[in-house]
């Protein structure tokens, strides 16, 4: 089924659930994003494709080699699946290469076995071809297949099957072919064109990063001007961050896959475990900031004091995710973010201090808790993380630029 290109928010929204809790603030939000959407700039095409290039040359080098390899070592007359697998096992997710060879051997041994057989019972024709299909599917559901064996076995039926009449000596053992190509592939991945790994991962945080920094400045602006809708739209943003955060999952399972299969990378492997090591904290963070945000609206609608440190705070701990993305991008040790996420707890301690609502004491204690996984994030062990958190609290009666300094980690790679 052909991906909904709309914006997640959006499709909700036209949804039948969607629609029974369609509000104002939840169009406008909707209404930003489409116009977000719509202001893709030959900039930004040119950064996708600077982007998909490494992929790209991957591919086609792979499939050059597996048709190269099939058809001459081999003497293949028409090694169609060699190219094939090669293509597919690196249109595989990240991190799910192995597997995907594994699954397009099978769904082509399958498909190949189904579809030599019938042909050679029952010929070729189109009730044929419906049958060879229909077995395939058939038999890997009832052998307990995965999706990707399903379709792959069934695809090979159907080339099986119109290929027989017009192309000699299609019998030739298919599942070696995909093999070949599934193997050349991850040769190319590992050996002669290795991504860095580092920089892949890089590219998938900062989509996650950015959305949590930018809804946590909006909600620090809709609480100075006490602007509900604006936290409204904030939450409903971040809410919609699926998408962001399994990017940034499966990018690390790539990078694992290609320091593990690659010597080239093995050098990166500190800093890539640091990396992994960072991706759960910071789903924590953005889950602890939307409950941050959605008190900020209550606050908002219940007319709570709002003292001025603490839009301050959570403006601080948006420019502390700014700066944890930026230090890892060029591989320092995030100092910075964690000087800055120390100061938007002293900021927020002194809040507290001047004193706040019930829903205002919530914002606190999550621009804490939020504040505890950035710490984690760039490094820090939790009891550390949370010591030094606490401590950043109680002397909110210094300056904020005199917040504790945290230890320096040991340095990353």
């Amino acid at each position: 089924m052909a991906r909904d290109p709309r914006p997640p928010l959006l499709r909700r929204m036209t949804s039948r659930e969607g629609l029974a809790d369609l509000d104002g603030p939840r169009i406008s939000a909707a209404m930003d994003e489409l116009r977000d959407k719509g202001k893709a700039t030959l900039h930004d095409r040119l950064h996708r494709v600077r982007t998909a290039f490494g992929l790209a040359l991957q591919a086609g080098l792979a499939a050059g080699l597996a048709y190269l390899v099939s058809h001459r070592l081999l003497h293949n007359p028409q090694p169609v699946f060699a190219p094939i697998s090669a293509v597919g096992t690196l249109a595989a997710s990240v991190g799910q290469r192995f597997r995907r060879t594994v699954e397009l051997i099978i769904g082509v041994a399958v498909g190949v076995l189904v579809g030599d057989v019938l042909i050679y019972f029952l010929g070729t024709g189109a009730w044929q071809l419906a049958l060879v299909v229909t077995s395939a599917i058939l038999l890997t559901i009832f052998a307990g297949a995965s999706v990707a064996i399903v379709i792959q076995a069934a695809a090979t039926a159907v080339l099986i099957v119109t290929l027989s009449p017009s192309t000699q000596n299609i019998e030739f053992p298919r599942f070696v072919d995909a093999f070949i190509g599934g193997t050349i592939a991850l040769v190319v991945t590992a050996v002669l064109l290795p991504l860095n790994p580092l920089r892949v991962i890089n590219r998938a945080a900062r989509p996650a990063l950015d959305l949590l920094a930018e809804q946590l400045d909006v909600c620090a602006e809709a609480l100075r001007n006490r602007d509900r809708g604006a936290a409204q739209r904030a939450l409903f943003r971040l809410r919609e961050n699926k998408e962001e955060l399994a990017a940034l999952s499966e990018a690390i399972e790539g990078a694992k896959e290609t320091i593990t299969i690659s010597p080239a990378r093995w050098h990166r492997r500190s800093e890539l475990t640091h990396y992994a090591e960072a991706a759960e904290p910071i789903d924590r963070a953005m889950r602890n900031s939307g409950t941050l945000i959605r008190r900020s609206v209550t606050m908002i609608e219940d007319e709570e004091a709002i003292p001025e440190p603490m839009p301050d705070a959570i403006a601080h701990l948006a420019e502390s995710v700014r700066l944890l993305r930026h230090e890892f991008a060029v591989g320092e040790e995030p100092q910075q973010a964690r000087e800055r996420t120390l100061r938007a707890v002293s900021e927020a301690g002194r809040a507290y201090g001047v004193g706040v609502g019930f829903s205002g004491s919530v914002v606190i204690a999550q621009i804490r808790t939020a504040a505890s996984d950035l710490m984690v994030a760039s490094g820090i062990e939790q009891e550390e993380a949370n010591r030094l958190v606490r401590e950043a609290f109680h002397g909110s009666d210094q300056q904020a630029d005199e917040a504790p300094r945290p230890p320096t980690a040991p340095p990353v790679g």
